[in-house]
């Protein structure tokens, strides 16, 4: 497999890895909210900016990770 390709995947599977725990992390805070306050758990703009900060983070981080295995090992 080529190097840049091994970088890519690896990239983007720390990049999900890191989504999914945002989105518990958060996914928690928001019910804990919603018990404190009786209602329905909802996220609000805050949460949203930060799951789409992530995500849009995710085709960086791989990007980076397969120059980086394309310098180093390319």
């Amino acid at each position: 497999m080529p190097p840049a390709l091994q970088g890519a995947l690896i990239g983007l599977g720390i990049g999900v890895f890191l989504f999914v725990f945002e989105y518990m992390a958060l996914n928690k805070q928001v019910n804990e909210r919603a018990k404190k306050y009786n209602k329905a758990p909802v996220f609000d703009i805050t949460e949203k900016r930060r799951m789409a900060m992530v995500r849009n983070f995710i085709p960086i981080l791989a990007g980076g990770f397969a120059l980086a295995f394309w310098i180093i090992w390319g």
